[in-house]
């Protein structure tokens, strides 16, 4: 759709909503809200077709000033909660799935270096994985059991430690941004390197399908969802080197909301990592077909949450726009 179409459909609305936060219009808070989800999935469409337009400044300071009026006056509810992960995000998410791809471009290639460093010179496993590690896994394996270390602590302990760990990380990819997207391409280059040495590890001791089988009942969702903060760190990182019509410092303030509201999208699946790294991946004497079972419904969810989902509900927002 052309942006004169869509603003002259959505004109009207827009008018009426500044006029209810502008000229203090008697309307209920519930109300409100329920125009702002509307100006908020008019956002993201506008972020996604008109990236440079008055347009999209218009509809930013517009939801801004809603934005305050709202959470001045009116508690936060589920339903807001919900509708963020349900429509708001997925929605705004399309505009940065190309982002995505180049995250895991950049991840997969770190991933392979890894790989044929780890062949080509067994110091380097060692090197990034320390000695520690590789000492006990090896002794581990010599045991019988190359997952051991997975099976360590309480089930609530490991849980929770891992939970924190994995944000930990995501926010520092995230956070990393802000010395460029050079910061969060060190950070996911690093961590690809390492995934890459530690697959690495269990090929040359034979143990690789039985390592990947407990390794990705968690690491699935895990490591998808570090490349997706990586992501968020970009945004923000290539809001700085590429302000295009916008100021360096408005640029920077617009990635950095966008990257922070991607990271935050990250943390009901980190807690579900943690959970089956807490709770499940330790029994790795499962069934085969029961370990294949998580992982690739772990894979589906995250591949139909970040990419088919937006994807449907942009196609699904155009066709009422129409």
């Amino acid at each position: 759709m052309r942006e004169a179409a869509f603003v002259k459909q959505n004109k009207e609305k827009w008018i009426a909503f500044e006029k209810a936060i502008t000229e203090n219009f008697k309307i209920s808070p519930d109300q409100l809200a329920d125009y702002y989800i509307q100006l908020t999935n008019d956002l993201s469409y506008a972020q996604t077709y008109y990236p440079d337009s008055k347009t999209l400044l218009y509809l930013n300071s517009l939801a801004s000033q809603a934005h305050q009026k709202i959470y001045r006056n009116k508690k936060e509810n589920k339903n807001r909660i919900i509708s963020f992960w349900k429509t708001e995000f997925p929605l705004f998410f399309y505009a940065h799935q190309k982002t995505l791809l180049y995250t895991f471009i950049l991840f997969g290639v770190a991933c392979c270096i890894g790989i044929l460093s780890a062949i080509n010179d067994a110091s380097f496993l060692r090197l990034i994985l320390g000695d520690a590690y590789v000492n006990e896994t090896l002794n581990n394996i010599e045991k019988g059991d190359p997952t051991a270390i997975y099976k360590s602590g309480s089930m609530a302990g490991s849980f929770l430690g891992i939970t924190i760990n994995n944000i930990r990380v995501a926010f520092i990819a995230y956070a990393f941004g802000v010395i460029t997207s050079v910061g969060t391409a060190y950070i996911l280059f690093s961590n690809g390197v390492m995934l890459g040495a530690f697959m690495t590890f269990f090929y040359t001791e034979g143990l690789l399908f039985e390592a990947s089988k407990s390794v990705w009942l968690h690491g699935t969702i895990e490591i998808s969802v570090i490349v997706i903060a990586g992501c968020a760190g970009l945004v923000m990182g290539n809001s700085i080197l590429f302000p295009k019509t916008f100021s360096r410092r408005v640029s920077f303030m617009k990635g950095a909301k966008n990257g922070l509201k991607i990271v935050v999208s990250t943390i009901p699946f980190f807690i579900i990592a943690g959970f089956i790294e807490g709770f499940i991946t330790r029994y790795s004497n499962m069934p085969v077909w029961l370990a294949m079972t998580i992982i690739f419904s772990s894979l589906a969810l995250i591949i139909f949450y970040y990419i088919i989902y937006p994807i449907i509900l942009n196609k699904n927002y155009e066709r009422k726009l129409h």
